[in-house]
Formats: structure tokens, C-alpha cells, sequence
């Protein structure tokens, strides 16, 4: 069945009204009948399998008939801190990162990031689509919620942020170098079990710097291998994300 979300609590035996571009999609897209089922999702993370009732004006309305907990959503919340890579690597990034469990994506400036982003209506434009491509990822997942993109932030405040968390892990290609082996990146990831909030922070293009590293771990983040190979950025975020998923459920 195809997933929808709306911004608020469903109350039971309530009639749910969606409109903007999921009546288009339902509607003109889909071109769904009366009677027809779908999965609405609210802020309370609950799924509710709901039938067309029918058409308005420019909406959609829906009938509850079953409603039960989400269970695509994991326990922990996941914060993915993205170093911003070039060109359209970022689309792919939140895409799949959405599929495999992300809470919120934040674009993080670093030190090595190429991209110059100083134009805010271009910004603004770039995060709205950004947020789009969180939504269709969320639906086409059945994810119970949909992650947010964040503004984008410098490195210290995103370190800064990440402090509150209970656990943030940063991939380092010279983990070698403090003293990181396979071994102690695998306990750490097995050290998750139970956390409720987790971030991920994840360098662009060329990598962190190595005082970045160091502010990191400073501020409380715990530095791991995830192997002999050098991933590129837009994989080395989700490796990490796969194995955090899997350790967690």
C-alpha cells in the first residue's frame, strides 16, 4: 500500500482530508477509486490503514479502518552530520540514507568541502528539494515518519549539537593512527544497543582534517574504521548506517 503522513495526531473514527500534491498523486497520479486503501502515518507514529472515501475540492478524504504502531521506525534516533559533497552526490546520499533508517540529515560545512553555498535563496531552494527527496524516500520505504534535511551548519555546530546525543561515531580512513582497530570499531558499534540518539558524522570529498578528528573526539565522538578500503563519501555514510541498523534492531 502506498504511505502518506500527516502533521498531526489522528483521532480515532476521525475522516482525514490530504491535500497539495498527495491528492494529485492519489488522484491524478494513482488514480485511486472509492474504497481503495492506504497507510497514513501521524506525529504519533502510528500507521493507519485508511480507505478513499471520495474526492472534494482539491482533497482527498480518507476513512480509519485499522490503526497500530509503526513498526519500520527504529528505537534509536539517527543523525546523519554529511560533510556537503559535490554536484548531486547529496540527493543520493539523503535518499538512501532515508531507506535505511536515518532520523534527520544536517549538511555539514568542513574544512574540504568544495561546494560554496552563499546564496540563501539558492540554499532555501536546494533544501526544499533536499526535504523532497526525503518524502519520496520515506514513502516508497514505508517509513512511519519523514526525516527532516536540515539547514546546513559549520562543523563546530554540528560537534556542538552531536554533544547532547548519547553517542556520536566518526568514520576516519587514518583510524589506524589513534590507536583504532577493526576490533574496538566493533565494539562500538555493539555499544549502541539501547541508545536513543546516535550521530554519524561523515567527511566530504578528501576526508576531515586531521584537528577536526580531534575536535571531535573532544567533543565526545568516538572514532571508528570501517575498513582497510577508502569509501567515498557517499558510501561511507551508509556502510556506517547498515551496520548501525543491524546492531540496533
Amino acid at each position: 500500500m502506498q504511505h502518506f503522513y500527516i502533521d498531526r495526531e489522528i483521532v480515532p473514527g476521525e475522516q482525514i482530508e490530504l491535500s497539495g500534491e498527495d491528492h494529485n498523486h492519489i488522484k491524478n497520479v494513482l488514480r485511486m477509486k472509492r474504497g481503495e486503501k492506504v497507510v497514513i502515518n501521524d506525529t504519533k507514529k502510528i500507521s493507519h490503514i485508511c480507505a478513499l472515501a471520495g474526492f472534494g475540492e482539491g482533497c482527498s478524504y480518507f476513512s480509519v479502518e485499522e490503526s497500530s504502531p509503526c513498526e519500520t521506525e527504529l528505537e534509536a534516533e539517527i543523525i546523519l552530520y554529511q560533510g556537503v559533497p559535490k554536484k548531486d552526490k547529496m540527493d543520493l546520499i539523503i535518499e538512501k540514507a532515508v531507506e535505511l533508517g536515518v532520523t534527520r540529515v544536517v549538511p555539514v560545512m568542513t574544512k574540504r568541502v568544495i561546494v560554496k553555498i552563499e546564496d540563501d535563496k539558492k540554499e532555501a531552494k536546494k533544501l526544499e528539494r533536499w526535504n523532497s527527496i526525503a518524502k519520496s524516500a520515506a514513502m516508497q520505504s514505508g517509513r512511519g515518519i519523514i526525516p527532516r534535511v536540515d539547514r546546513v551548519m559549520s562543523f563546530k555546530e554540528a560537534l556542538r549539537e552531536a554533544s547532547a546525543l548519547d553517542r556520536a561515531l566518526i568514520p576516519y580512513e587514518e583510524s589506524e593512527t589513534l590507536g583504532v582497530s577493526m576490533k574496538s570499531s566493533r565494539e562500538a558499534i555493539d555499544g549502541l544497543k539501547g541508545m536513543r540518539s546516535i550521530g554519524i558524522f561523515i567527511g566530504p570529498e578528501g576526508g576531515f582534517e586531521a584537528y577536526e578528528v580531534e575536535e571531535a573526539i573532544k567533543a565526545g565522538a568516538v572514532p571508528i574504521s570501517l575498513g582497510k578500503r577508502i569509501l567515498r563519501t557517499e558510501t561511507a555514510g551508509l556502510a556506517t548506517l547498515s551496520v548501525i541498523m543491524f546492531s540496533i534492531q
